[in-house]
């Protein structure tokens, strides 16, 4: 079965940096979009950021960007997102996911949507303090 496996969570302060992994097993990783999305408590599960099957295009919620970067290693089965600047605001469980359907082209509208993914990992939670 397809799997999802999330890492590199913890506590920062605010300024640091961290750097989430989420390894994929059980589906050829090389074919599908992959996102990240987080939730806070109390809120509802909201996009991050995104990067097409073939690495080739990135995109990123207006709050993460300039911060944040998005990338995989389809040798790998790995997906990555770099945090930096962190914010108090970025606390949350960070979940990542995988395209409901191989080699979709799309805009960020598609992306952005949590419909639009049909695995996702168990989440790593991201504790950003003041």
């Amino acid at each position: 079965q397809v799997q999802l496996v999330e890492s590199g969570g913890g506590l920062v302060q605010a300024g640091g940096s961290l750097r989430l992994s989420c390894i994929v097993s059980g589906r050829t990783f090389s074919s599908y979009a992959m996102g990240w999305f987080r939730q806070a408590p109390g809120k509802e599960r909201e996009f991050v950021a995104a990067i097409t099957w073939n690495g080739g295009t990135t995109y990123y919620a207006d709050s993460v960007k300039g911060r944040f970067t998005i990338s995989r290693d389809n040798a790998k089965n790995t997906q990555y997102l770099q945090m930096n600047g962190l914010k108090p605001e970025d606390t949350a469980v960070y979940y990542c996911a995988s395209d409901r359907r191989p080699r979709t082209i799309a805009t960020i509208n598609y992306f952005s949507r949590t419909f639009s993914y049909d695995y996702w990992g168990q989440g790593t939670q991201v504790t950003v303090s003041s």
